[in-house]
């Protein structure tokens, strides 16, 4: 039977996007969910790529686009994961979204009247938003929003068009709600950064590459790689406009700290940040830094310290996005079953600053 499947089955990967998907099956990266589904050869199952059962061999693991196309093929949906069910709650979401987006008034969005919409109840509605989004619809909007004026403002929009464009009642509400998660001000985000003066410092360290930036207000970026030049290249995309060169003394006592805490060594003093986020990222970052030198805490764990145990998706999503590696200290965050998941920097990586600072402690 498995035979038989092996040589049948056809699959529209190319062998590089099968190399992309199963590291992401491998690191269950919450954003590859909907992109592929991962069959396995041996069980004739299909799964999430965040599907928490143990991993496959390489050589039993086939990846497919879409379910409908893993089903012709003569694989069955998991039942642990039920990606059909997930497909579904993604759905409603973006259409959901979709409709919060042309909302044009600020704190317009009624839950009851946006079900009756999506031919839905307001409970499964909310139910659905926080397991895909990990926020209620009112803070998506904020958050689609924000969003949204952002976009507006890197494209030269005047600040007070893009006000009313995104929503936002008055001046005093945009720089209320979006100064504490631009991490600058609306007029300097408009200029992409412009006027901005963010500097940078990279050092060698036992991990590879460590970049450091940040503005005379804190950190703004901390960089694990092998290539300095990637490391660059990925600050000055989130501030193209923004001067941005190599810092001088200012960022060495940054430096010698956060290096200092790659080695697994406990803080010797506060940090400053200086950061883009959600109100939800921020919470979720705020949270792991509570995590003791030396201990882990599961995404689970963390969601229900924040009062959301159903958000689970959205603290992986607040790790992976977390731009202050080490300093916020996401890799002391692994899956349920103790397995370690989810770096932007390599599990690799990962695994090195559990085991030293396990040590230390």
């Amino acid at each position: 039977m498995n035979r038989l499947a092996t040589s049948t089955e056809t699959s529209s990967i190319s062998s590089e996007a099968a190399a992309e998907f199963w590291k992401a099956a491998l690191d269950r990266d919450p954003r590859a969910d909907g992109k592929f589904f991962l069959a396995v050869r041996s069980t004739h199952i299909y799964c999430r790529p965040t599907c928490p059962a143990r991993r496959p061999l390489r050589r039993n693991a086939v990846f497919f686009r879409t379910m409908q196309e893993a089903e012709k093929n003569g694989y069955r949906p998991c039942r642990r994961c039920r990606p059909q069910e997930q497909l579904e709650s993604i759905s409603l979401v973006k259409q959901a979204a979709k409709l919060i987006g042309s909302a044009s008034e600020e704190d317009s969005i009624r839950l009851g009247p946006l079900a009756a919409r999506l031919n839905t109840s307001t409970a499964k509605l909310r139910r659905v938003f926080h397991r895909v989004t990990g926020l209620s619809p009112r803070e998506f909007a904020h958050a689609a929003r924000l969003e949204k004026f952002k976009k507006k403002l890197r494209s030269g929009v005047d600040i007070s068009e893009a006000l009313y464009a995104c929503g936002y009642g008055s001046p005093s509400r945009v720089y209320e709600k979006t100064n504490s998660q631009l991490g600058m001000t609306p007029a300097s985000y408009r200029k992409g950064g412009a006027g901005m003066k963010i500097g940078f410092t990279v050092a060698a360290s036992s991990l590879g590459k460590v970049l450091v930036a940040g503005t005379e207000r804190g950190i703004s970026a901390v960089y694990v790689g092998d290539d300095e030049r990637i490391l660059v290249r990925a600050l000055e995309k989130e501030y193209p406009r923004a001067e941005i060169r190599r810092a001088a003394a200012s960022n060495e006592g940054w430096l010698k700290e956060i290096l200092s805490r790659v080695e697994g060594h406990a803080p010797s003093k506060d940090l400053p940040l200086d950061v883009q986020a959600t109100a939800f990222q921020r919470r979720v970052w705020q949270e792991l830094q509570k995590i003791p030198l030396g201990a882990t805490r599961t995404y689970k764990q963390v969601a229900r310290a924040l009062g959301k145990p159903n958000s689970v998706r959205a603290v992986a999503r607040a790790c992976a996005t977390n731009p202050t590696s080490i300093v916020v200290p996401c890799h002391r965050v692994i899956r349920t079953d103790g397995e370690l998941a989810g770096y932007r920097w390599g599990l690799e990586r990962k695994e090195k600053l559990l085991e030293r600072e396990a040590a230390r402690a």
